[in-house]
């Protein structure tokens, strides 16, 4: 053994360790649990008792020469790396990241292209607060006190009290906006007011307790129920196409009258009957009406001069026939394999 011991001792000191690779072609030979100096220790129960003390601490001292040998060079390696490295050219101008496009948000482009089909009638666009107070959010939209909508299972609040025009909370509508809009600006009128909004709802393929709306206002002298059905079977020929059908219900909304929605044809089935349209054929995509003279007065606007319409549709709902997306929980779970299929659309 002190012959073996010998040999790899002179092969250790001959070594030529010159780069990454044959450092670790050094460490696999003479350090590593299958190295030869790692057989040599397990060769040791072969060694007679009164031999074994001698030629432990001979393999100590290769075990060790090999070591030392192999964090020398390391350094030496990583010096000359770095070396490398500030010696070499900088090109200043290159972006810190990678310049790698990603996607948009499907509700996004969505919310662009509506924007953009009522910004081509006129339409210009409001935001507010998505924290409201009930005046806002019920009280000037002719919502009466003990109106379903006020109950805490619809609203989340943030502030609940005895008197609802003390209390605070998350908007459950853009509709607020609507309010605010009128309080500071005479008609004409002619807005949409896109944003998020939040209902105590259960999660589930068709609702989430937070979404989109778009709504829409327009207030001037003699506008009528004709000019709004106009202003909405425009929108929906240019958002779905012109062989899309349309049909408008009666309908009740505390703010207008009279209400109706309308329903389009549904996408995905083609009438023919899916869960997404009930199996009826007809998907509502928005509700409407005429501006209650309540809340064109509560709002400081002469109701005797002055009409208007209002409509409000779920961006979401319209995402979800449009690219045909069954299940609207995909919209916040921020799957990547899901975003991506929209890298290519604008």
């Amino acid at each position: 053994m002190l012959d073996r011991i010998k040999d790899i001792r002179q092969q250790i000191e001959d070594a030529q360790i010159d780069s990454a690779d044959q450092l670790e072609q050094f460490r696999m030979a003479y350090i590593s649990r299958k190295s030869v100096i790692a057989e040599l220790f397990e060769g040791m129960k072969t060694i007679p008792a009164e031999d074994r003390r001698a030629m432990g601490a001979e393999l100590n001292t290769l075990k060790n020469l090999a070591e030392n040998k192999f964090k020398e060079k390391q350094a030496w390696i990583e010096e000359q790396s770095l070396s490398a490295q500030q010696a070499a050219p900088v090109d200043l101008t290159l972006p810190v990241y990678p310049n790698e496009l990603g996607s948009v948000h499907p509700l996004t482009l969505v919310r662009n292209r509506i924007i953009e089909i009522f910004g081509r009638m006129g339409f210009a666009v409001a935001d507010g607060p998505e924290i409201e107070d009930d005046w806002h959010n019920f009280a000037a939209l002719n919502f009466a006190e003990n109106h379903p909508a006020r109950e805490m299972q619809d609203t989340f609040f943030i502030r609940k009290t005895d008197n609802p025009a003390d209390d605070l909370l998350l908007r459950t509508h853009t509709s607020g906006v609507q309010v605010r809009l009128m309080e500071k600006q005479k008609p004409p009128i002619r807005a949409i007011m896109p944003g998020r909004v939040y209902r105590n709802e259960a999660i589930s393929a068709r609702a989430h307790c937070f979404f989109h709306q778009v709504e829409g206002l327009y207030i001037d002298t003699n506008v009528s129920f004709r000019d709004l059905k106009n202003t909405l079977y425009y929108f929906v020929k240019e958002m779905f196409g012109n062989d899309v059908k349309v049909r408008f219900r009666a309908s009740y909304f505390p703010f207008t009258e009279p209400s109706a929605e309308m329903d389009i044809s549904c996408l995905i089935c083609k009438g023919d009957g899916c869960q997404m349209c009930k199996h009826t054929g007809w998907v509502e995509i928005l509700g409407s009406g005429m501006v209650d003279p309540n809340v064109l007065t509560n709002c400081g606007i002469d109701a005797e001069k002055y009409t208007g319409f209002a409509f409000g549709m779920g961006i979401e709902r319209i995402t979800n026939l449009l690219y045909q997306v069954r299940d609207l929980r995909l919209f916040s779970e921020n799957d990547i394999r899901f975003l991506r299929q929209f890298g290519g659309i604008s």
